[in-house]
């Protein structure tokens, strides 16, 4: 299974990274729907697409306006949005208010179900996350394969989410400061990177990946990738389009 980053920033674009959006081309599966949406028509191989929203946040739904485009370079039979009913309906009211957007993309909305079953036998499945205004994380399970995206919560080792990713074959987690900037990520309800290093080690994951990146730190390596590589070796950061196998 292949798994791309559409967009790998929080908050908001830079040169270097779009907005959070993941796509799983060959299943039509897209997690969060960031500034990176509009790049999924080159990748789409299905004629199906099911969004699924973390929260509602601009930066995770901004390209659910970008969809006609997506339409246009690759025909869609159908496009299921699913989140939180309240989500689903600021989404509508407000991204979509006439007086922002002048007509809404033709896809279906959906409440997120406890599971929802994927092409190819899996199943996909959430739980609850701390962040301002709620937001959810997903594991996705096929047969001999398994991911994980956590994304808009403070890492812990002792958060209720560690366990619900135990085991998985790649974690995709955001990590949007360094640990010199431990104080910011508990007042904005974001994580840092040695929080993240342990929740992956504690969690017995395969391989993690970091996402949701602070767009104003324009280092190679905003994150300081080696300082989670000491507690978790599989560690990566996460660029916009790379592919990854699970």
């Amino acid at each position: 299974m292949k798994l791309v980053l559409l967009g790998t920033s929080g908050y908001h674009p830079s040169q270097r990274r779009h907005t959070p959006c993941i796509l799983i081309p060959e299943c039509g599966i897209m997690l969060d729907a960031g500034t990176g949406m509009f790049r999924a028509a080159r990748y789409l191989q299905s004629g199906e697409l099911d969004i699924f929203l973390t929260h509602a946040h601009l930066d995770h739904v901004i390209g659910l306006s970008y969809l006609f485009s997506v339409l246009y370079e690759h025909p869609l039979d159908r496009v299921t949005v699913h989140a939180a009913a309240e989500k689903l309906a600021a989404i509508d009211e407000h991204l979509f208010s006439e007086h922002l957007f002048p007509k809404r993309p033709p896809y279906e909305s959906r409440p997120l179900a406890a599971e929802v079953p994927l092409p190819a036998g899996g199943r996909l499945t959430h739980f609850p996350l701390a962040h301002q205004g709620g937001s959810v994380g997903f594991r996705l399970d096929w047969p001999g394969r398994s991911m994980a995206y956590v994304t808009d919560t403070t890492a812990a080792v002792d958060a209720e989410y560690v366990e619900k990713i135990g085991g998985v074959d790649l974690l995709v987690h955001e990590c949007y400061f360094p640990d010199s900037a431990a104080d910011w990520a508990q007042k904005t309800g974001h994580s840092c990177t040695t929080p993240v290093a342990r929740v992956a080690r504690k969690a017995k994951v395969r391989r993690l990946v970091l996402v949701h990146t602070n767009p104003l730190l324009r280092a190679a390596d905003p994150i300081q990738v080696e300082v989670a590589r000491e507690i978790f070796p599989a560690t990566e950061l996460g660029e916009d389009l790379m592919k990854l196998e699970f």
